[in-house]
Formats: structure tokens, sequence, C-alpha cells
């Protein structure tokens, strides 16, 4: 997924989910407890755990 995404989708993304966990969204993978709210957001786009998608019109 990630080689069909531009940096400006896959910036929206992260900061989307990052935003979500910050607002209290349970993570979808097993966080450390010193990582950020972006670097949990990028550990599930890199394992595919990301509940958003890009629609292109």
């Amino acid at each position: 997924m990630a080689e069909d995404l531009n940096n400006f989708e896959l910036a929206r993304l992260i900061g989307a989910r990052a935003l979500q966990l910050s607002l209290g969204a349970p993570p979808l993978v097993k966080p450390e407890p010193a990582l950020t709210f972006i670097e949990v957001a990028k550990i599930e786009f890199e394992n595919g755990a990301v509940p958003l998608s890009v629609l292109r019109g």
C-alpha cells in the first residue's frame, strides 16, 4: 500500500491516525510506553493496521 501513496497522502494518514490516538483511540499495535502518538501511528502504518484509506477522485 505504501508504494502507491505520495508523501502528502502518507503524512495525512499518519497525522490523522496520530490525532485519533491523542484523543483516546486505542492503539492497534502493542506500543512501548515511551513512544509518541506519531511513532505509534507510523508503526501501525508499517504493520498495515491503520484503519484509514485514501480516496482519489
